[in-house]
């Protein structure tokens, strides 16, 4: 089973019999084409392309609509990824992916691009302490001592400084499915997810 590209619609909450709350975040998953068939004597490895959404015909490159065209798809896909598999002759070009292969109970690990937060220091950035704050003290959030200096005379490769945070891919393992609408193409998953509203997602097992 290889997964899902899905679009994050927000969090809201649920509440299950026992009348507990559980927060969840709102993917609205697929339907995926299958839009290529990678084989092992072909390409190396097995793997299937699926798609999610559609571009303006007027908005999409002549080499993407003919990709699409092999597909029998009557626009290019607005985002197109790989999955991996462990056997290609059960997907076929055309195919549609949809979220009948999740079910509630299940794990996934959910990709996606984490938001940009800008030049930050080491407190908001990796969780720093800081120093005395009080009586107007200077260096009350800055990271303190970067390493000695007679030996090595240098900084420490990979110590945690202030710098760019976010933007970038990020994935999160092991979220519960808790409930799954197959009528809108919607799965609800507990806890955050990567991204912003209206991100797109990768969902797999």
């Amino acid at each position: 089973m290889p997964g899902l590209i899905g679009k994050k619609i927000g969090m809201t909450r649920i509440f299950d019999e026992g009348g507990v709350q559980i927060p969840v975040t709102v993917i609205e998953a697929g339907p995926c084409p299958v839009v290529q068939v990678r084989t092992q004597d072909r390409d190396g490895y097995e793997a299937i392309q699926i798609g999610f959404g559609s571009k303006k015909a007027k908005r999409a490159p002549k080499a993407e609509l003919g990709h699409a065209a092999v597909a029998n798809l009557e626009a290019a896909p607005r985002l197109l990824r790989e999955f991996k598999i462990a056997d290609g002759d059960a997907y076929e070009v055309g195919q549609e992916l949809t979220v009948a292969q999740f079910e509630a109970g299940d794990r996934v690990k959910v990709t996606g691009h984490s938001k940009g937060r800008g030049f930050q220091g080491v407190v908001k950035r990796h969780g720093f302490a800081g120093r005395p704050g009080g009586h107007g003290h200077p260096m009350s959030r800055n990271p303190g001592s970067l390493g000695p200096g007679t030996d090595p005379s240098r900084v420490i490769k990979g110590k945690k400084l202030p710098g760019q945070m976010g933007g970038t891919r990020t994935t999160v393992l092991n979220l519960q499915v808790v409930r799954v609408d197959g009528e809108r193409n919607l799965l609800f998953v507990k806890g955050g997810v990567p991204g912003a509203r209206n991100g797109y997602v990768l969902i797999s097992k």
